[in-house]
């Protein structure tokens, strides 16, 4: 049961949420993945803010769902608390870090799932396993759209403005002609170039790093509780801070300013979750980090981003598109999403 580090059996008959267990759920201790953290949890005293509203919404909580360890890993492997099977290819990873929860709803064990994400760990698992989710600007924490906000209503998306379309390098063509083929059914795509996206992804990997040491370095006390990945990443991360955090905050402001910049004459930005289909394990320590490539600069620029699975001809997987719009545009996104899906069902 590698989906859920723990079930629980909420009554009532509202949606079903699962929270990753890097939340704070009223009762229930939070481990982050870690066999370090678990040795020191203690049941939570409240809900998250999040959690709260969600149950004042009428949600009921049916567990807090695996992740990777300290919420580090892109692919969704954890050789502490087991790896959640992804349901479109077990031989596929979920994605991570919020890899159970997103593996939750895709197996239909959740209506709704929260997660965390600061550099794809939201989109990355939903683009791996074939579902949607919603990552916030850093002012805004999205309840699950309907579900659990009966009164949410997405804003229709205006057809009449296009959407920039950016194009990184390294991305395979099958998964930008997939891309391209779902924005088209509802919008003109008007490509756009930006000169800080590509190092937008290691100005990522410094701040995610600073975060992390800050949070997690202390854990390294105890390497028998740790796993080898993280005794090697932590540190590295570490010294990728050291060297480069001022650059990244002056990257940061850089991008946030050129995606701005875009996003005032277009209605959003397109481009893959993912270079690629969800990939098979890789053994290698470090493996996992191109999967952020894309993702990572998203939370740089401090904007809200959208993944939805859209069909790749040929394949028994998905592409996922992303969609990036301007702060605190979480309702047009969702609006502009709607459509992309209702066109797709339509089309067929």
């Amino acid at each position: 049961m590698t989906t859920w580090m723990i079930r629980t059996d909420a009554p009532g008959d509202g949606p079903r949420l699962a929270v990753k267990d890097a939340i704070d759920v009223a009762g229930l201790p939070t481990t982050a993945g870690s066999a370090a953290v678990a040795a020191l949890a203690r049941p939570a005293e409240r809900d998250a803010a999040a959690v709260a509203s969600a149950r004042a919404a009428g949600a009921r909580i049916v567990g807090k769902t695996n992740l990777t360890e300290f919420c580090l890993g892109s692919d969704g492997l954890n050789p502490w608390s087991g790896t959640p099977v992804n349901p479109l290819d077990p031989s596929r990873i979920p994605g991570g870090s919020s890899s159970g929860s997103a593996v939750a709803v895709a197996a239909g064990e959740a209506d709704v799932a929260f997660g965390t994400d600061t550099g794809g760990s939201v989109r990355v698992p939903a683009a791996c396993c074939g579902i949607a989710a919603q990552g916030p600007d850093v002012a805004a924490v999205v309840l699950g759209m309907r579900l659990l906000e009966p009164g949410f209503a997405p804003v229709p998306y205006e057809r009449d403005r296009p959407i920039a379309r950016l194009r990184p390098q390294g991305v395979r063509p099958e998964i930008d002609a997939a891309v391209d083929d779902a924005v088209r059914r509802v919008a003109a795509l008007a490509d756009v170039r930006s000169e800080e996206f590509d190092e937008a992804g290691m100005a990522n990997g410094a701040i995610v790093g600073h975060e992390a040491w800050e949070a997690d370095g202390r854990y390294l006390d105890r390497p028998d509780l740790v796993s080898e990945r993280m005794r090697h990443r932590l540190p590295l991360l570490r010294s990728i801070a050291r060297k480069y955090y001022p650059w990244a905050r002056e990257v940061q402001r850089a991008l946030r300013a050129e995606l701005d910049a875009i996003l005032e004459r277009h209605a959003a930005i397109a481009l893959p979750v993912l270079p690629t289909v969800a990939p098979e394990p890789d053994d290698d320590l470090q493996g996992d980090l191109p999967l952020t490539r894309l993702t990572g600069p998203v939370n740089v620029a401090g904007l809200p981003a959208f993944a939805l699975p859209v069909p790749l001809p040929g394949s028994h997987l998905p592409a996922s598109v992303q969609l990036i719009g301007p702060a605190g545009g979480e309702e047009r996104l969702c609006g502009l999403a709607a459509a992309i899906e209702a066109a797709l069902r339509r089309d067929g």
